[in-house]
């Protein structure tokens, strides 16, 4: 397994996977980490995601402090905290600066509907290429799947709040996976 030479190194990949995204880097993440870069195996990712979720703030930048603090303890978390934050949020800040005058061009509205729809897009890449680390889960893929298509259709399909389908499906699928584990 590959690690990071240095938080340099660190910071460096935290924003290049930074820049890569727009509205979130989830997609992204576990292609550069795992495939890429190789500093996490699948099952990892999968486990240290898990772990990410249910830490308050972005899932993606409590990953990378996870990760920062695996290689180089404080350091390594401030330095792949910085990657993520640093670059993209001078980008936002010089793109709100300019909004106002380019916002309510059609082109512009246009643009940003369609990065929603790659975005939708890459989630749904990523959620497919992360099925085989299923295999190792309490739950199981049949399991897994299940509660994910009915997360789906609870939110997408009958509008639940997110809170409310978090709390209800989370919960049962917590409680199952506890069930299941070896005594």
């Amino acid at each position: 397994m590959n690690r990071p030479s240095s938080p340099a190194h660190l910071f460096i990949a935290f924003t290049r996977l930074a820049l890569q995204g727009f509205g979130g880097v989830l997609a992204v993440t576990q292609r550069e980490l795992v495939e890429r870069l190789g500093w996490l195996s699948t099952e990892e990712f999968v486990e240290t995601l898990a772990i990410a979720q249910v830490l308050p703030g972005p899932n993606v930048v409590n990953l990378s402090m996870m990760v920062g603090d695996r290689f180089f303890g404080l350091r390594g978390a401030v330095a792949a905290l910085a990657g993520m934050l640093t670059v993209p949020g001078l980008l936002v800040l010089g793109l709100a600066a300019c909004f106002q005058q380019l916002g309510a061009h059609p082109v512009a509205l246009d643009a940003l509907r369609g990065m929603g729809a790659v975005a939708a897009g890459l989630i749904v890449a990523t959620g497919i290429k992360m099925l085989p680390a299923l295999t190792t889960s309490p739950l199981g893929r049949p399991l897994a799947i299940t509660l994910a298509a009915l997360a789906f259709m609870l939110i997408a399909l009958l509008r639940w709040p997110l809170v409310t389908v978090l709390a209800l499906l989370g919960g049962a699928g917590m409680a199952l996976a506890w069930w299941r584990l070896p005594r």
